[in-house]
């Protein structure tokens, strides 16, 4: 590896960058490997625009300096999907119309990923919570928990069809 090298795994791929370690993860993803669904909100990660699983864990990417993710598994929305399938909330996001202008949209997705990646059964409530830290400007949030729980309905009954 180049020395000053930081090697970032991103939606199952490995990167080796030369980029500042104190350079956020946020940027690294826009600038570096051109992934445009980390949106840059508010620079403080109060806003959720900018979020992506580390670990399979939400995450503000606009806060986290790249070398502390540096070997790391890091899920873009470019990386839910498997080959040409959407996700389950991709896919219920588009059923349901819950987008609006977009600013919230790809934050909540990954924030709801995250969720039902611990609970495929989750009440409204727990949607309520889990995406309340997600700011969202057009108001879309009754379509967004309808979304989310169509999304937990159908990953619920595939899981069921898997068991069988």
């Amino acid at each position: 590896m180049i020395p000053g090298a930081v090697s970032l795994n991103v939606n199952r791929q490995t990167h080796v960058l030369e980029v500042p370690g104190d350079a956020s993860l946020m940027a690294v993803l826009r600038n570096d490997l051109r992934l445009n669904s980390p949106k840059y909100g508010c620079g403080l990660g109060e806003c959720g625009a900018c979020t992506v699983l580390v670990d399979g864990v939400a995450a503000r990417s606009c806060v986290i300096p790249v070398a502390g993710v540096a070997g790391r598994e890091i899920t873009t929305l470019e990386g839910l999907c498997e080959g040409d399938e959407l996700h389950p909330v991709q896919q219920a996001f588009i059923d349901e119309q819950a987008a609006q202008c977009g600013y919230c949209l790809d934050g909540m997705i990954m924030m709801a990923a995250a969720l039902l990646a611990r609970n495929v059964d989750p009440s409204v409530e727990d949607v309520r919570r889990e995406l309340s830290g997600n700011l969202c400007r057009c108001g879309t949030h009754l379509e967004i928990v309808s979304a989310v729980m169509a999304a937990a309905r159908r990953m619920k009954a595939d899981a069921a069809g898997a068991v069988r």
